[in-house]
């Protein structure tokens, strides 16, 4: 009896670890490869840390401030005809994981909260490339526009953490391994 209770906490306390990412946003993983979404485009989104965590890949949440190279190969060929931008702003309107495009707010509120522009340009290689150099912490928004030749716009707007680590997964294993030591005191008692 005490057996199962410790493997089924032992379960529950793995299942409760976060993964490396979480999908929100106009960014998801799929089969372990993390995906934009530009309209019905496609691009394989990449975040890297070469200072930091140079092994690493990271698909949205940034774990440490510092330098950040984010990498978009385009999946879609037609991306590779389109003028694309890349921009990330401060969510200083507080809109987090759920944020879109609706949400950002005008354009002078937009170029207000930019932390980072990467001007548009063609990208016949398929391959797009942006470094930044987040000095704090705090919550954040990229948004890549692909403009094609007729004026059609396709966004993704993607939130993202820089530096914040959340605990509630501990909290979890830690609330769930005192259930068990409650459980087998009580279970210990009763013989």
């Amino acid at each position: 009896m005490v057996r199962a209770l410790l493997v089924a906490v032992l379960v529950a306390s793995a299942a409760c670890v976060p993964a490396q990412t979480h999908a929100h946003g106009g960014v998801s993983v799929e089969d372990d490869i993390c995906l934009m979404k530009l309209g019905k485009y496609r691009s394989h989104f990449t975040g890297y840390q070469p200072e930091r965590r140079s092994t690493q890949e990271f698909c949205e949440d940034i774990p440490e401030v510092g330098k950040v190279v984010m990498v978009m190969d385009f999946m879609s060929d037609e991306l590779r005809t389109m003028q694309t931008d890349f921009r990330i702003i401060r969510d200083v309107k507080k809109i987090g994981r759920s944020a879109t495009e609706a949400d950002l707010g005008t354009n002078a509120e937009v170029e207000q909260a930019t932390v980072y522009y990467k001007p548009p340009e063609l990208h016949p290689h398929g391959t797009l490339s942006a470094s930044h150099q987040f000095p704090e912490g705090g919550q954040f928004i990229g948004i890549v526009t692909a403009t094609s030749e007729d004026g059609q716009r396709f966004i993704s707007v993607f939130p993202f953490s820089v530096g914040q680590k959340s605990y509630w997964p501990y909290m979890i294993v830690l609330l769930l391994s005192a259930l068990v030591a409650f459980g087998l005191y009580r279970y210990s008692v009763r013989e």
